[in-house]
């Protein structure tokens, strides 16, 4: 293996993908820089109007005074309006979401949560609230200009660009929920966060060097959940420290309960490292996060074509947009090497062994329901076996068998089903559009 290849895990990679799971710290870190910027432009008119009453030059107070307070009836409408305005706006957008995965799946609720615009959409606009409160605290009663302390213009003109921006986002926000309402769309963000799942496994050759004697094994202590990611930059730097080699025994995304195995300690001749600090680096969640989740972006893709295929929706469509992503995704994986990834330390040596899914599991997750969903669907089974002999066309020899073996079993499942001859033929015609 070359290791200039190897791309080193980031110290911070788990802690923004799991900030990136929630809908609040973006919002209340807004709030604070917004404070904190209402300070600095509070101090700035303040030293305007000291600098102006140390000159004498009071008529340019006054006139100063005069523009904010034309400014102060528009800081107040925003004030009072603003927060109106947020309320019903997601309110709007609350039901779009319920809209999206009762038709998609409700794990599509994940792209909604994640969106960077829906979150400075929503950060920006309560920012201009918060704001618009604090200039009005800083208007002054005193009409006489030697008696003035401060006009608020450098923070009313900052309240005004605070509405301008508010109302760009308001119009990509917008832009950006109806299209997550398509299925196009949708299906293109799930398959492109695959990608950059697929982009940060470790680019390696095979390692068949066998590991150390196992020595122990660390169970879980917390909740039951999902195991959602690993902090492998941690887990390889204490590794590296003890001189052994760590193994995770489940795979991301499988349900886990207290007790339950998580990590295998392999070798190391002198004391093993602290349970409480191997167990900190495993985190668990209630859903699957896409952070080192390879199968996850396969699984919903799944998932919004088996209930597009459901008698209660019959969209066969929806569906085959599903496999056109499906097999992208396969395409791009079939000539990766899977299985067990090794995260090496920066001296070369192994550190981490965590087992993903090969290349059998994925052609399985991402063929297997919906194949036995698509018999009575010639649109669906037409798509699948122009989809299965492309992929035929350029795997490699040892990753043909799950191919063919689908392609075998949705054969002899459409020469079940269907009585005619003729039927059976155009259903199992190879067709990229399904029909048309």
């Amino acid at each position: 293996m070359s290791h200039r290849t190897y791309r080193r895990p980031r110290v911070l990679s788990s802690l923004r993908e799991h900030l990136r799971d929630t809908f609040w710290f973006a919002p209340t870190l807004t709030l604070v820089l917004v404070f904190l910027l209402w300070l600095a432009a509070d101090a700035v008119d303040t030293a305007l109007v000291d600098a102006l009453k140390e000159a004498g030059d009071y008529e340019s107070v006054r006139s100063l005074a005069a523009i904010s307070e034309d400014a102060k009836t528009i800081v107040t409408t925003v004030s009072s309006a603003m927060m109106t305005f947020i309320g019903v706006v997601f309110s709007i957008s609350l039901v779009a979401v319920q809209m999206a995965s009762g038709n998609f799946s409700p794990r599509i609720v994940r792209i909604f949560i994640r969106s960077r615009i829906s979150k400075l959409t929503f950060s920006v606009f309560l920012g201009t609230f918060l704001l618009s409160l604090l200039v009005l605290t800083s208007y002054d009663s005193q009409a006489d200009p030697r008696k003035v302390v401060s006009v608020p213009l450098v923070q009313s003109a900052l309240t005004l660009l605070m509405v301008g921006l508010s109302l760009l986002l308001f119009i990509a926000y917008v832009t950006q929920t109806l299209q997550l309402m398509k299925v196009g769309p949708v299906v293109e963000r799930l398959t492109r966060e695959s990608f950059g799942v697929l982009d940060k496994m470790p680019v390696q050759d095979a390692d068949t060097a066998p590991l150390p004697a196992e020595v122990a094994r660390v169970g879980h202590q917390g909740r039951a959940g999902t195991l959602r990611d690993v902090h492998v930059a941690r887990l390889v730097r204490v590794a590296r420290r003890k001189g052994l080699v760590l193994r995770l025994i489940p795979r991301i995304g499988d349900f886990v309960v207290p007790g339950t195995p998580v990590l295998a300690v392999h070798g190391g001749g002198g004391s093993l490292p602290s349970r409480h600090v191997l167990g900190s680096a495993v985190s668990v969640g209630v859903d699957r996060t896409f952070h080192q989740d390879l199968g996850f972006g396969l699984r919903q893709l799944s998932d919004i074509a088996l209930r597009a295929l459901s008698p209660a929706v019959n969209d066969p469509t929806t569906a085959v947009q599903c496999v056109d992503r499906i097999v992208q995704f396969l395409a791009a994986a079939a000539g990766r090497p899977l299985g067990a990834v090794h995260y090496r330390d920066r001296d070369g040596v192994v550190r981490l062994v965590q087992d993903v899914p090969g290349w059998g599991d994925l052609v399985d997750l991402g063929f297997a329901e919906i194949r036995g969903c698509a018999v009575g669907s010639p649109q669906v089974s037409r798509r699948l076996i122009a989809g299965l002999e492309d992929l035929l066309r350029f795997v490699p020899e040892a990753r043909r068998e799950p191919l063919e073996r689908h392609r075998a079993l949705l054969v002899a499942a459409v020469q079940t089903a269907l009585p005619g001859a003729a039927e059976r033929a155009f259903a199992l015609e190879p067709d990229r559009q399904g029909i048309g």
